[in-house]
């Protein structure tokens, strides 16, 4: 049985996200006093008297605007509503009710769902604030006086959202989504890859670079698996970085590598490997997190015979730390080869989770040892005692020999590249750590 959800709507600038945050325990949100910060829908996971729930936030809902960004806002948050179990409308009890507020309070009684009615910024304790009671007028019954920033009335706002959830079935499955992070530079076409994988607009898409501020969520299924998938901010250059929404935006993408399983790193394929690609490259790579490299916008290169296979060599020459990594060339635009990402998907996460016995590790190294001897030094020659496997997503290994100094990199490089020659692990960095007789654990 799919956990209810809590949709949190509301003109800009009420203060949805810094509730969210509140709720949700963590900064997830970009909470800057600017109207129209959070431009996407955001989820994340809440429990409540011992009952698991989703919740979503979404972009500030201006119902009359001729703005291409506010009418995308406004579209996430009416999707946002058709999911939802119950809907929270956060509104200010500074302002009082405003027409915008109206205007919003008729579109959710329109949807027949159940909603739920906050007052926020009602920051002091005590007596409760008259100017609440103006919000009887919405018709959305009894408002409930809460505060976003120090927490007062959400304890009340969550017991009546609790009142709209369906009785508990069984207890959920272990959650087997694969999560898939979508990184690049701005503009390089990943809210519309993402579009195109779900068949509806998901992820606000403009030619403006920078479009997308947050790291977004959206939940997919098909015949390969499940998927969670994140699409992330563009990664500037720091130098680029000078708005502090910005600043945020960087560090939510590093964020949404973390949480990853799987990266799709995607590249603008009439530009090639530019200097920002290998950075971006480089923070999945250092993460260890399982990659595929995807050459987007393909039907806009000019070809001509061999056009793709000198592509890859150059991307295999410019990211030569990823040549693990595999390539695909598509178009997020036309659709060319996108039904090829989750078989891909699904063959870098297993190869990133594969487990190898001890027996058949050490089994390659004895006959790697046996090809090229170890390095020696001044009479001393490198031995190595045995090799264990200790974790998984990246592969590490753990290597026990007598002399750490010894181990030269390319003995490592050349052990990493025996190991991948015969298991595979293709589309995953490796990690192999060294250990020398008398080391500590």
């Amino acid at each position: 049985m799919a956990r209810p959800l809590i949709a949190i709507v509301g003109r800009p600038n009420v203060g949805k996200s810094m509730l969210f945050n509140r709720l949700a325990g963590k900064r997830l949100s970009i909470v800057e006093d600017t109207p129209g910060v959070t431009r996407d829908r955001l989820y994340a996971e809440c429990e409540w008297r011992g009952r698991k729930f989703d919740m979503v936030d979404t972009g500030g809902i201006e119902p009359r605007t001729d703005s291409e960004i506010l009418t995308f806002m406004r579209e996430q948050a009416q999707i946002a509503i058709g999911a939802a179990t119950v809907i929270v409308l956060v509104t200010d009890i500074r302002t009082g009710v405003t027409a915008a507020d109206k205007d919003v309070a008729n579109m959710l009684l329109r949807s027949k769902k159940p909603v739920v009615l906050a007052v926020n910024k009602a920051d002091s304790t005590g007596a409760v604030d008259p100017a609440v009671y103006e919000f009887y007028s919405l018709g959305l019954g009894d408002p409930i006086p809460v505060s976003a920033i120090h927490g007062h009335g959400t304890g009340d706002m969550l017991d009546a959202c609790f009142e709209y959830f369906p009785p508990e079935g069984e207890k959920e499955e272990e959650d087997d989504r694969i999560k898939v992070a979508v990184i690049g530079k701005p503009n390089v076409g990943k809210s519309s890859l993402i579009n195109r994988i779900l068949g509806e607009k998901r992820v606000i898409v403009s030619d403006v670079a920078g479009t997308t501020r947050d790291a977004v969520d959206s939940l997919y299924e098909n015949e390969h698996g499940r998927y969670l998938l994140i699409d992330t901010a563009g990664i500037r250059r720091k130098s680029r970085v000078d708005e502090r929404v910005e600043k945020f935006s960087v560090l939510r993408a590093q964020m949404a590598i973390e949480r990853a399983d799987v990266c799709l790193i995607l590249i603008d394929g009439r530009d090639g490997v530019t200097e920002q690609d290998t950075k971006i490259a480089g923070l999945a790579h250092e993460a260890g997190k399982a990659s595929i490299i995807v050459v987007n916008k393909w039907d806009l290169v000019e070809k001509e015979t061999g056009t793709m296979e000198k592509m890859r060599k150059e991307i295999m020459r410019d990211l030569s730390f990823m040549s693990y990594a595999p390539i695909l060339f598509i178009s997020a635009l036309t659709g060319q080869r996108t039904d090829r990402i989750f078989e891909l998907i699904n063959f870098v996460n297993d190869q990133s989770s594969m487990r190898i016995s001890t027996g058949m590790l050490n089994s390659v190294l004895a006959d790697a040892q046996a090809r090229v001897q170890p390095p020696t030094d001044k009479g001393r020659r490198l031995k190595i005692y045995y090799m264990t496997q200790t974790g998984v997503k990246p592969p590490c290994f753990v290597i026990f020999c007598n002399s750490r100094e010894l181990f030269h990199f390319s003995y490592q490089r050349y052990i990493e590249n025996q190991i991948r020659a015969v298991f595979g692990l293709e589309g995953t960095p490796v990690r192999i750590v060294i250990r020398q007789k008398g080391d500590k654990e």
